[in-house]
């Protein structure tokens, strides 16, 4: 039996479809909704039918004791054989145990089956956001991939336990018609013939229960999204005074979810009622049926306590059929979900590995991004300036080999739409999906436009790229966790090293703050942090990095002129001899840059030292003097330098 939880692990867009070969990962079918499920039974196949054999035998009581009773009544009762009255007690005897020993174990394998199908799916998002990085987000909205992650493994958990029921239920109403034909025809012919009527009369009832239900599942990803949102620009929003107006839509996109929650909930209530009455008028028509058959001799009495058993007994297996129906509704609406977001594709083409001693030589050469003429000498400190932060974080995108931030998909707006008009725009987007996914596809397989030391970054493994360079920008997160793992989560620095780099980016205090020094606890998006110190606290995990090419965005935007300037002061001795680019407009950094490169409609227009550029370009000593008038709050960001990246991407950069 397959050890929980199983072991799930990345893969690619053209590894082969299906389970793989014992002990290695299987890539998730995800063709098409019905494809992903029946994947996810195959995954756990062994559970499933175990899980089946269980739901069988747990049944069996319920599916023999009405054929026991009867045979008990009419060889032992009425014909006045203790012998044989006796020997069929014990039969029911054994049939009892039998099943109430199963139940256990039924119970057992349906959980640990539960856990398998829900549990693995976040593993399975998991895998796929660090292997697409930034590209995700760009594909679906936070609160989709979420909602993927976590309701939606619950959902293929249900799905997995109701299969494994249905078969059994399946299989003892298929025991009980052969039962109930070898007593009588008739009987024998309503009870095979009227109970997949009803299912096919049920089906009718499901469409407009998965329309209702994909609409609230839409809804409560926006909202979820929505909430991501409001949460990481919280302090921005306080600071402006935009928490009433943020706070409204929110409770206006509640209510939308309640309205469709309630709409779901109404059409499931309708099919589950539809299910009772259908299945009580069907008890009542086999009693008839039955009584009939007695009275004109057809049938004994305790055939007809048999049927009585059997008519009470039916209604399970009917009620199961129907409950799957809808838990299988549910699990195609996720599955729709799910392949939208386990179904990327990743861009990013597998390149021919560089050697070890290839990659050492590149940091030793120069970095030249060919679409804004920026050339950076290795083992200097160059300073990029531009007027517009949007330009300077697209440069340090290219730098950093990422795709464009502002190309992306946004989230789902079926406001009120639904049967037609909610799968037009469903394709739709999928269009568009697919759109976003060719470009980025045809973008990350072209020449990338960037060299290091001549080398095309497109020429290297993404995983080499993400090796050599490190970009840290605005919009990178302290997850919750200690200090250490915070500022070495990959555990390879000395205490000395640690300390370096905090002092580098001014960070002691974060240090001293927290009860337990190294081992304090950080609250998630480091809450209990002022704007400052969790930004200089990301500075210090950049500069933990070491990397060989460090691309630092704005790194104190948020600081105040004081702290900035001991910034500035140490960086240079920290980063000596490595190449570093810092993308700001600060006067007391600039002071402190071998080199200084002016940006300016996306070209590098003026070059040369801080003090020169001052003396010699009017738009630069523009740019730079306003900046100067802009001391940043230590407790908050400024507007023109709020996050852009996502917590995918900020993610994928404590990673690096």
């Amino acid at each position: 039996m397959r050890d929980f939880p199983p072991i799930v692990t990345a893969w690619t867009p053209d590894a082969p479809k299906g389970p793989k070969s014992p002990g290695s990962s299987a890539v998730p079918d995800t063709r098409s909704p019905g494809r992903y499920l029946w994947w996810l039974i195959r995954q756990q196949g062994d559970l499933m039918v175990a899980g089946c054999l269980c739901s069988l035998l747990w049944l069996l009581p319920t599916t023999l004791t009405p054929w026991v009773f009867g045979k008990a009544i009419d060889e032992g009762i009425v014909a006045g054989d203790p012998s044989r009255t006796l020997l069929w007690c014990l039969v029911l005897l054994l049939v009892t145990l039998v099943g109430a020993s199963s139940g256990v174990f039924y119970h057992t394998v349906v959980v640990r089956s539960w856990l398998v199908a829900s549990y693995g799916q976040t593993r399975l998002v998991t895998h796929k956001a660090v292997r697409l990085g930034h590209v995700l987000p760009r594909r679906a909205p936070t609160g989709e991939v979420l909602s993927v992650s976590g309701s939606d493994g619950e959902q293929f958990g249900h799905f997995v336990e109701i299969v494994s029921r249905l078969v059994g239920n399946v299989i003892a109403y298929l025991v009980v018609a052969a039962i109930v034909l070898q007593i009588s025809v008739p009987l024998g012919l309503v009870v095979l013939l009227v109970a997949p009527l009803l299912v096919v009369v049920s089906m009718v009832l499901l469409r407009p229960l998965s329309a209702a239900q994909t609409r609230e599942r839409t809804r409560d990803s926006e909202l979820t999204s929505m909430a991501t949102d409001i949460v990481a620009g919280l302090r921005i929003l306080r600071g402006i005074g935009g928490e009433r107006i943020f706070g409204d839509n929110y409770a206006r996109q509640s209510q939308h979810v309640r309205r469709a929650g309630v709409q779901a909930g109404g059409w499931s209530a309708f099919v589950e009622a539809i299910g009772v009455l259908l299945s009580g008028l069907f008890v009542v028509a086999l009693m008839v049926l039955g009584v009939q058959e007695v009275r004109a001799g057809r049938l004994q009495i305790g055939e007809l306590v048999t049927f009585l058993g059997y008519a009470l007994f039916l209604v399970q297996p009917i009620r199961v059929v129907f409950e799957a129906a809808q838990q299988i509704t549910r699990s195609f609406v996720s599955a729709r979900k799910t392949i939208g977001v386990l179904g990327t594709p990743d861009p990013w083409p597998d390149r021919p590995a560089r050697t070890p001693q290839e990659l050492r030589r590149l940091p030793a050469g120069e970095l030249v991004d060919e679409a804004s003429g920026l050339r950076v000498r290795p083992g200097i400190l160059t300073m990029v300036v531009s007027a517009l932060p949007d330009e300077s974080a697209a440069l340090a995108d290219r730098l950093g080999r990422y795709l464009p931030a502002v190309d992306s998909l946004g989230g789902e707006d079926d406001e009120d739409l639904s049967g037609r008009a909610a799968r037009r725009r469903s394709k739709t987007r999928a269009a568009a999906r697919a759109e976003l996914a060719k470009r980025d596809s045809a973008r990350a397989e072209g020449r990338w436009g960037v060299t290091l030391h001549g080398v095309d970054l497109s020429d290297l493994l993404l995983e080499q790229t993400r090796a050599l360079v490190l970009v840290s920008d605005t919009g990178a997160h302290v997850f919750a966790g200690t200090l250490q793992q915070a500022l070495d989560p990959h555990r390879r620095l000395r205490r000395e090293q640690a300390e370096a780099a905090l002092h580098a980016a001014a960070a002691q205090d974060v240090y001293d703050i927290l009860p337990g020094g190294w081992q304090g606890i950080l609250d998630e998006r480091g809450r209990g942090l002022s704007g400052g110190q969790r930004q200089r606290l990301i500075l210090a995990r950049a500069l933990a990095a070491d990397p060989p090419v460090l691309i630092l965005v704005e790194p104190t935007s948020a600081v105040d002129a004081h702290t900035e300037a001991r910034i500035a002061a140490r960086l240079p001795q920290h980063r000596r001899g490595q190449t570093t680019v810092v993308m700001t407009t600060s006067p007391l950094l600039l002071h402190h840059a071998d080199e200084v490169a002016f940006l300016d409609e996306g070209q590098i227009v003026a070059t040369g030292t801080h003090d020169q550029l001052v003396a010699t370009h009017d738009d630069y000593r523009a740019t730079v003097l306003r900046g100067a008038h802009e001391e940043p709050a230590e407790h908050g960001l400024p507007l023109d330098h709020a996050p852009r990246t996502t917590p995918v991407r900020a993610t994928q950069e404590v990673n690096r």
